[in-house]
C-alpha cells in the first residue's frame, strides 16, 4: 500500500516536472484559470502589463511563461490584490465607489479627467463605458481633485461641455494604442498597431505598397466583436475604435508613416514573384477588415495572371 501511495507521489511529482521541463509556457485559458481570473480579467490584466506574455511558437498565439506564473501567484495579496488591479465599473457602480452622481462620473470622463479601459454596446445599441475601479478610487482620493468632485464645475470646463466635448473615445484608443504597442515584439507589429486605429483610406495612403499593406493586415490586432458584422452595434464600434479628428488623424498617419519606414529598415516585407508592386490598391472595403485578406491576395493574383 506504502509503496503504491509511494510511486504514485513520484509519478505526479515526475508528471509535473515534465510539464514546466517540457512546456515553459502556458496557453492564456490555461494561465487565467491558475491565476483565478476570468479570461476578459486574464486579458486587461495582460494589456496593463500586469502578467507578461510572451509570442508562441511557430507563430502561434501569445503564452505565458511559467515562471510569470510563479511569480504572480507568490505575490504578496495573490489573488485578491491582482483582481482589484482588474476590476472594472460602469457608470452607476463608478460613481458609487467614487461618491458622486453618475452625471458628475460622466462629464468628468468627458472632460479627459478619468480615462475608460473597455466599452461594450448593449442591446439598445447605447455604448456603455468601463473604468478601472483602482484608478476611479486614486482619483478621488488625490486633494488636488476635491473641487471637481463637489459643487459647480470652473466654467471654462463647463463651455466645454455645452460644446459637446467628449473625450471618452479617443482617450480609449489612445490608451489601447499604448496597450499594443506595449505588447508589439517587432517594428512591423508596431506599424500594425498604429494602423490598427486608422481607416482603410488614411493606411492605404500612408502605405501605398500592397505586399507591406497585406502584411499590415496580417498583423493587425482582432479587435473585440460587438454584435455580428455589419450590424449597428459593430458599426458603432467601429466608430469608436476609428481615429476622427483631423489632428488624431493627422497625428497617427505621421506615426504609421514613421513605424513603416523603420520597419522597412529593419525588415523588409519579402516579395512575392506572383505579386508586383505596381499592382493595384486594394479598396476600403477590402482592407477594412482582416477578414478580407485571403480575398485580397487572391484578388492580385488573378490581375498579375
Amino acid at each position: 500500500m506504502s509503496g503504491s501511495t509511494v510511486t504514485h507521489k513520484t509519478t505526479a511529482a515526475s508528471e509535473r516536472a515534465g510539464t514546466t521541463r517540457d512546456h515553459p509556457s502556458l496557453a492564456p485559458t490555461r494561465a487565467a484559470r491558475e491565476l483565478g481570473l476570468r479570461r476578459d480579467e486574464f486579458n486587461l490584466a495582460v494589456l496593463l502589463g500586469r502578467i507578461r506574455t510572451m509570442p508562441g511558437d511557430g507563430g502561434g498565439g501569445r503564452r505565458v511563461p511559467r515562471d510569470e506564473i510563479d511569480r504572480i501567484r507568490a505575490a504578496d495579496g495573490f489573488p485578491e490584490r491582482l483582481r482589484a488591479e482588474v476590476r472594472t465599473v460602469g457608470t452607476t457602480e463608478g460613481a458609487a465607489l467614487m461618491e458622486v452622481t453618475g452625471a458628475r462620473l460622466t462629464r468628468l470622463a468627458r472632460l479627459g479627467l478619468v480615462v475608460p479601459v473597455k466599452f461594450y454596446v448593449n442591446r439598445y445599441r447605447t455604448v456603455v463605458w468601463l473604468y478601472l475601479a483602482e484608478e476611479l478610487s486614486q482619483f478621488k482620493h488625490d486633494e488636488r481633485n476635491a473641487a471637481l468632485l463637489k459643487g459647480r464645475a470652473p466654467e471654462g470646463l463647463r463651455d466645454q461641455l455645452r460644446e459637446g466635448l467628449d473625450l471618452r473615445p479617443r482617450n480609449w484608443r489612445g490608451r489601447q494604442l499604448g496597450f499594443l504597442l506595449r505588447q508589439a515584439d517587432d517594428p512591423w507589429a508596431r506599424a500594425a498597431a498604429v494602423a490598427s486605429l486608422l481607416d482603410a483610406d488614411d493606411v492605404s495612403d500612408v502605405v501605398d505598397d500592397p505586399h507591406e499593406r497585406l502584411h499590415l493586415l496580417g498583423l493587425r490586432p482582432t479587435p473585440a466583436a460587438h454584435g455580428s458584422p455589419a450590424s449597428p452595434a459593430a458599426r458603432l464600434a467601429e466608430e469608436i475604435t476609428t481615429a476622427s479628428g483631423p489632428d488624431e488623424i493627422a497625428w497617427l498617419r505621421s506615426d504609421l508613416a514613421e513605424a513603416v519606414e523603420s520597419a522597412r529598415r529593419q525588415s523588409p516585407v519579402p516579395r512575392p514573384h506572383s505579386m508586383p508592386p505596381e499592382a493595384e490598391r486594394p479598396t476600403p472595403r477590402e482592407t477594412a477588415r482582416p477578414g478580407r485578406l485571403s480575398g485580397l491576395l487572391d484578388r492580385l493574383r488573378r490581375r498579375d495572371s
